[in-house]
């Protein structure tokens, strides 16, 4: 019995502090004391409070605006949306920082930091990947901008990290076009993994699908196109079996080959008798 009341006493008494920590907050808020406001601020940071450290920094912003101290708010502003889990506009604030103080001693961080934000954004292969490539790309603004930066390794192996997730996706993509007979997508997206992923070792499969893709596409075109595609599937071929001349997919691609100069044969057959 003397545990339950001790218990409703400690759980009113912390109703009490709660209700007139917020009252008190509330007082702060509304004050016109900006001197107040940011040592308050600065209080609640380091307090680990962000939420309320946020409020008061954001509201200095303006206040501070051309003064010596408008950097360390707009620098604690970045870091509270940090530290609450909001990356996208935490990387905002680190990007505008970036742009706003370029020569502080927190610039480099800033930078950083930006990019850092947007791998944390970066979603799992399966979904969309903008958050991904525009991490890649910022990581690479700061590798190019910050060439003598302790952070380059990090850098370096962040984007090897989110590439593997960009080729991840684009492979499946590729893939699935490929599965529900859209050749046309097949094609352009295969191409679009080469371009991009070089030294994958998916290439020999994308490869093939390209080449099968294209066949696909030109044996169920209508004569005007086949042509045209036919021979695209044979240039397709002539690649490939350069590429790969022990593949284990060359049988189907030699069946391939050997189809596409048969329905050419026919077609040009087709032509000259004018049907």
């Amino acid at each position: 019995m003397k545990r339950i009341r001790l218990y409703s006493f400690l759980i009113i008494l912390a109703g009490i502090i709660s209700v007139a920590s917020c009252s008190k907050f509330d007082k702060i808020v509304k004050s016109s004391d900006y001197e107040l406001k940011y040592t308050k601020a600065k209080y609640y940071y380091e307090k680990e409070n962000y939420t309320n450290a946020l409020t008061l920094f954001e509201e200095l912003i303006p206040v501070f605006k051309g003064t010596d101290r408008a950097e360390e708010v707009y620098y604690y502003v970045a870091y509270c949306n940090y530290h609450l889990g909001d990356f996208g506009l935490a990387a905002y604030h680190f990007k505008m920082y970036v742009r706003n103080f370029p020569v502080s001693k927190h610039t480099e961080e800033c930078a950083f930091l930006n990019a850092y934000c947007y791998y944390l954004n970066s979603p799992k292969y399966s979904l969309d990947q903008q958050d991904t490539k525009t991490a890649v790309f910022e990581m690479q603004e700061f590798v190019n901008n910050f060439p003598e930066s302790v952070r380059i390794d990090s850098c370096n192996k962040l984007m090897d990290e989110l590439r593997v997730k960009l080729e991840r996706k684009a492979y499946e993509i590729t893939k699935q076009y490929y599965f529900i007979e859209d050749w046309k997508a097949a094609i352009a997206e295969s191409n679009n993994f080469l371009k991009e992923f070089q030294t994958s070792s998916k290439c020999e499969e994308i490869h093939f699908i390209n080449l099968k893709s294209s066949y696909l596409l030109a044996r169920n075109s209508i004569d005007k196109k086949k042509g045209e595609r036919l021979d695209n599937s044979i240039e397709s071929y002539l690649k490939f079996l350069d590429l790969y001349p022990q593949s284990s997919y060359l049988r189907e691609a030699e069946d391939i080959y050997e189809s596409c100069k048969k329905l050419k044969d026919e077609l040009n057959i087709s032509q000259k008798n004018g049907l």
